[in-house]
């Protein structure tokens, strides 16, 4: 099972009591969206407000780290840039498609920008193109990318 980082662990258990459950053999990963702090708390931003309800990995990404990809069931503490724990989703769906097969629907789904596919190849090209500078790979229009849907569960709809 992954390690839970410890400023996670309350706002963790925090969760499972408000559900009524253990839910820690569930737990894959606590993270933020992006490289930076600006886009990354955006992002989160999107997701506690229900917009952002899927995100695109690089397949590359979580090889080069020696993880495995998200798995429909498991749940996530997104965070802040810092690491501040806001909100927990689980994942419903992940499919690997090449990065040019993305379609309209998902990038819809990702809540990003103005919604639209031409604005998610521009946003994740750029974050892609870092991402594999960061681990040595050249960007390229089959990489393959995962595409997660998730649904935000905690905390609950107001």
């Amino acid at each position: 099972m992954p390690t839970m980082p410890p400023a996670v662990v309350p706002f963790w258990r925090d969760f499972c009591a408000a559900v009524g459950e253990d839910h820690t053999d569930r737990f894959f990963e606590a993270f933020h969206f992006d490289d930076n702090a600006a886009s990354a708390n955006a992002l989160a931003a999107l997701v506690l407000a229900r917009v952002k309800r899927a995100s695109t990995g690089l397949v590359w990404s979580y090889e080069h780290a020696g993880v495995p990809l998200p798995q429909a069931g498991q749940l996530s503490v997104v965070t802040d840039f810092g690491g501040k724990p806001l909100g927990v989703i689980e994942t419903i769906r992940v499919d690997v498609v090449p990065y040019d097969a993305v379609s309209a629907e998902f990038a819809a789904t990702e809540g990003e920008g103005d919604g639209s596919l031409a604005y998610w190849r521009r946003a994740h090209w750029a974050y892609f193109g870092r991402e594999c500078a960061r681990i040595g790979r050249t960007p390229s229009f089959d990489m393959p990318v995962a595409c997660e849907r998730f649904e935000l569960i905690y905390p609950p709809r107001a």
